[in-house]
Formats: structure tokens, C-alpha cells, sequence
């Protein structure tokens, strides 16, 4: 599934699918969603996941300044405190809508 439109309205990202299908995603959720390693921690190679300690986030951690389209395949957000590190699969991305839905 791809989106057709990626729009911010107020505090939500509206996402319209191609399959005719919508999301409205509170951006809070989305960067709490951010699935980078920093933020979600990484797997070694025996499983085990290495995480550094939560950080609290800021207001401004919840802004979305832009974001950018990569490939045919994710978006990259940033944010207001400079985060960007984070690539949000189309995939991931809906499930992340179908959360709040």
C-alpha cells in the first residue's frame, strides 16, 4: 500500500491510501511510534535488544517541521528538536494509523 496524499492538519498526519483507505495519525503518536534505533533500541546478533534510557522529549519533540518521501518505500519525518533519524515504511506507517483508529 502506498499513500497518495501525506498532509499535516493540526496535530494529526492525514495519510490518504491508494487503496481509497485514510489514517489520521496524532503526531505524538507518530514520534513515539519512531521506529529508529535510537529511539526503539537495536537487536546484536544473539537477539537481545540494546536500548539506551528513555529521554524525555519536549514540546517540541511532537512538531513536525517537514518531511520527506524516500524511495518508494517510507517517509522521513523531522521534527522541531532536529530528530530525523527515524524512516517510517509505508507498512509500518499504516499500522502505526491503524493504532489510533
Amino acid at each position: 500500500m502506498k499513500p497518495l496524499d501525506i498532509q499535516k492538519i493540526g496535530n494529526e498526519l492525514a495519510i490518504k491510501w491508494d487503496n481509497g483507505s485514510e489514517s489520521f495519525i496524532l503526531l505524538e503518536r507518530l514520534r513515539r511510534c519512531c521506529p529508529c534505533a535510537g529511539c526503539q533500541g537495536e537487536v546484536d546478533v544473539l537477539g537481545q535488544l540494546h536500548k539506551g534510557p528513555d529521554k524525555p522529549l519536549s514540546p517540541a519533540a511532537f512538531e513536525l517541521s517537514r518531511w520527506a518521501v524516500i524511495g518508494s518505500y517510507a517517509i522521513q519525518p523531522t521534527w522541531a528538536d532536529g530528530h530525523n533519524s527515524g524512516l517510517y515504511s509505508f507498512d509500518y506507517l499504516k499500522k502505526v494509523g491503524d493504532l489510533t483508529a
